[in-house]
């Protein structure tokens, strides 16, 4: 009489489980890296607001804001879920992190500059972080905020 097998073995459950252990240990760091990009990113999109009134304001006066306050009447948003502070530095954005639910790899010091450039056109071009400048274009007079975000958190836009 022929007897048949039913379920699996302890040896092909311990392999599937070896197996979901080290895709796990894969993917946790990767997802980790990705929500930390996240709200990296959420300082880009509250400052675009500033990007357009600090545009409009050299527009105008063909001088760079000092400071946010330098910029009568525009109210933007200067804080979010992951950033503490957004302020104006001689016309670069400099985004400030540690908001009360940011990842602890983000320091509370941690900061992403958007220092804007004009191009022999006198156009205005926006320079994340730690991407390069574009080539026949000049820095602003103002002042040019270091970027302490580090690299791999950085979206794509801002890196070298």
């Amino acid at each position: 009489m022929k007897t048949l097998q039913k379920g699996f073995t302890l040896i092909e459950l311990m392999i599937v489980v070896a197996i979901i252990g080290i895709l796990a240990a894969i993917a946790i760091p990767a997802y980790q890296n990705y929500t930390i990009r996240a709200q990296v990113t959420e300082g880009l999109s509250l400052a675009s607001g500033w990007k357009t009134a600090v545009a409009e304001q050299y527009a105008q006066t063909g001088v760079w804001p000092a400071t946010a306050a330098a910029m009568a009447g525009v109210a933007g948003a200067t804080n979010g879920k992951y950033v503490s502070a957004i302020t104006i530095n001689g016309g670069t954005i400099v985004i400030a992190y540690g908001g009360a639910q940011a990842n602890a790899a983000i320091p509370v010091a941690s900061v992403l500059s958007i220092t804007p450039y004009l191009t022999t056109n006198n156009d205005i071009v926006w320079v994340c972080g730690l991407a390069n400048a574009p080539g026949g274009s000049a820095v602003i007079a103002g002042a040019v905020v270091a970027t302490s975000v580090k690299v791999q958190y950085l979206p794509a836009s801002c890196h070298t």
